[in-house]
């Protein structure tokens, strides 16, 4: 591609390092929402929607290694997903299965770890071998972490975070009263991944639909109309601005934040 990129185009530095954004997020979860409707607006069938959201995580991939965030989470597929027509759902598997064999091998050279979570089973073997493969190749690579949430649903990440740690009760590992907040936060999935700091959804809905219920306890939202295929790299940096103006207190009150004691 030559040229200058839309966000060039439209006057905002995108060149610059981590540097110059304050309080950039370690790890950005999406909700990439809108290909469907993005394909209507222009009169195309669905599964070319979907394609183009896939070079739109290509450049928003691009812009976190190079801003070094490290970690970008994205909904790819939920696990309600699966009540929509076959022939989408179809096309959405093929889409994951070609995403993976085209661009595995360049997010390795480039430093990235591929990880996947969800419940995998309802896969092909094809599209599950694919994705162990991915994991493999990449799971000592340290320049990002791309988690990829498919067949995935809080509720359902909670229910088997709680599952597991009832069986160690069954079994005596543990005691009730063991059973904290804590413990079950070691348990759900991505445990050993910062919690996320920044949700961005797309697509002019705001809600989070099921996605990482627990692990958004204390993340910021930032809602946006434009559709996830015209999500670029001028969207996350106004994004990502958005999030820089905001004070994270954690339920503290805002003196206690700077360590000002009030009366």
């Amino acid at each position: 591609m030559t040229g200058l990129s839309n966000s060039q185009k439209q006057g905002i530095n995108v060149q610059g390092t981590k540097k110059d954004i304050e309080n950039l997020p370690r790890h950005i979860a999406i909700i990439m929402d809108g290909n469907n409707r993005w394909a209507k607006q222009r009169k195309l069938p669905g599964k070319l929607g979907h394609r183009a959201g896939v070079e739109a995580i290509r450049e928003v991939l691009k812009s976190c290694e190079r801003l070094e965030v490290e970690v970008l989470t994205l909904f790819a597929f939920s696990s309600e997903n699966w009540q929509r027509p076959p022939t989408e759902v179809s096309a959405l598997m093929s889409l994951f299965m070609r995403y993976l064999k085209k661009e595995v091998k360049e997010l390795h050279q480039n430093g990235v770890r591929v990880r996947v979570v969800g419940d995998r089973h309802r896969f092909s073997s094809k599209l599950q071998k694919q994705i162990e493969d991915a994991e493999l190749l990449t799971r000592d690579n340290k320049t990002t972490t791309l988690v990829i949430a498919a067949d995935y649903g809080g509720q359902r990440d909670i229910a088997q975070a709680a599952r597991q740690l009832a069986q160690k009760v069954k079994e005596g590992q543990l005691e009730v009263d063991d059973i904290t907040a804590a413990r079950l936060d070691e348990t759900i999935a991505l445990s050993d991944l910062p919690k996320p700091d920044l949700c961005i959804r797309t697509g002019g809905d705001h809600r989070i639909s099921n996605f990482l219920l627990w692990q958004f306890a204390y993340t910021e939202l930032y809602f946006t109309d434009v559709y996830w295929p015209d999500f670029n790299e001028t969207e996350l940096i106004k994004a990502l601005q958005s999030y820089s103006g905001r004070q994270r207190r954690f339920g503290k009150r805002d003196d206690l934040m700077h360590g000002v004691q009030s009366a």
